[in-house]
């Protein structure tokens, strides 16, 4: 059952990556930027782009998983679930979603992630960009 937990633990981790995040220290100081990688084995973490509590650019920062205390993260999380629910109302029975590595498989063709189509064209696929486009926005302006 540990291994389960741990699995999980590092799945959410890594849906992280590319995405902003905040990291506090053990000292108490503070790094927001792009997550751009870890360790697992000693929870190192590295970030690019970003800025330290004083506002202090870094272009790439490795901090050592012994002074991390906590990670944050600044984005709220596409909701594929969500965007899964409204392509089923278009699409019955034709839509399945693999959370695991956050893509939604429309009629057995046409691949969506939380940036758009990956894969697929013809008028399934515009419907399927469509559908997108109008959840992005009603995320937006909740």
């Amino acid at each position: 059952m540990a291994n389960v937990g741990r699995t999980m633990f590092f799945g959410e981790l890594s849906k992280l990556l590319r995405k902003q995040i905040k990291v506090v220290t053990l000292s108490n100081k503070t790094y927001t930027g792009i997550f751009d990688g870890y360790n697992p084995e000693t929870m190192s973490i590295c970030l690019t782009d970003a800025e330290d509590e004083k506002e202090n650019l870094i272009n790439k920062i490795f901090l050592n998983g012994n002074i991390v205390s906590q990670i944050f993260t600044t984005e709220k999380p596409f909701d594929m679930r969500g965007l899964a629910d409204r392509l089923e109302k278009v699409f019955p029975r034709m839509v399945r979603l693999y959370e695991d590595i956050g893509v939604i498989v429309v009629m057995d063709k046409i691949r969506v992630n939380e940036s758009g189509i990956l894969e697929g064209a013809g008028p399934a696929a515009e419907r399927v960009q469509r559908v997108f486009d109008e959840f992005t926005r009603s995320r937006t302006r909740a």
